[in-house]
């Protein structure tokens, strides 16, 4: 039978036109953004999970894209996160691998020194993160953000697969190196961009996420 579920066609259409509308910065890390892989300028592994920070961190921003401050600042319920704490809270997390492998600086130091503690209220969100992050505008987050991913990058262009490859015993959840702690960063990414999604939804006056005309139009299926 004719494929006749506007809804599934919509959803089809929509991870489509998503994977394949990338920002400018995105593009700016390899010659195809949607061809996972070696990028130039970095050690073959380092430069594949390069490409892949860069696909999630652009699909991060495409889901604040067009929220004002009050949008950011919109809390769901007394239990939730704002969205603009969501985005520093990512950015917290950047920081504090980036302290741990280009740094060195081992998870009791980060707990209980000072070169976190800047950071610590994004990192544990709750409550001091509902009453103190809030009032900036999407630029402030998307500028934290970039600087953060900046200096990664630099730092990733210094090191080889080697390097990626380094075991850290001491690591809390068991031994870790260091492609699994960068690919952590990835997928926590992807974890709270569901959770941004889902507040976005509930966003009162927030324009709708995916908003472009689709680049490709999936035809109708013949399957049932």
């Amino acid at each position: 039978m004719p494929f006749t579920n506007p809804s599934r066609r919509h959803f089809f259409q929509s991870a489509v036109a998503s994977a394949l509308v990338l920002s400018p910065a995105a593009r700016a890390a390899g010659a195809e953004p949607n061809v996972l892989g070696p990028v130039a300028g970095y050690s073959a592994q380092i430069g594949t999970l390069v490409s892949e920070m860069t696909w999630m961190r652009d699909a991060v921003l495409r889901s604040v894209e067009g929220l004002t401050l009050d949008q950011i600042d919109f809390l769901l319920d007394g239990k939730a996160n704002r969205i603009g704490a969501l985005l520093l809270h990512l950015a917290a997390m950047e920081k504090l691998y980036q302290l741990n492998t280009f740094d060195r600086v081992g998870m009791q130091e980060l707990e209980k020194g000072s070169a976190f503690k800047d950071w610590a209220v994004a990192m544990e969100l709750g409550e001091p993160a509902r009453k103190t992050i809030k009032g900036h505008t999407l630029d402030y987050y998307r500028g934290v953000l970039r600087d953060l991913r900046e200096k990664t990058l630099a730092e990733l262009r210094k090191r080889d697969d080697r390097w990626l490859m380094e075991v850290d015993k001491s690591w809390p959840w068991g031994p870790t190196n260091n492609l699994c702690k960068w690919f952590h960063v990835c997928e926590h990414e992807s974890h709270h961009d569901g959770q941004i999604g889902l507040l976005r939804a509930r966003v009162p006056g927030a324009p709708r996420t995916g908003q472009r005309r689709p680049l490709v139009v999936l035809p109708a299926s013949s399957s049932t």
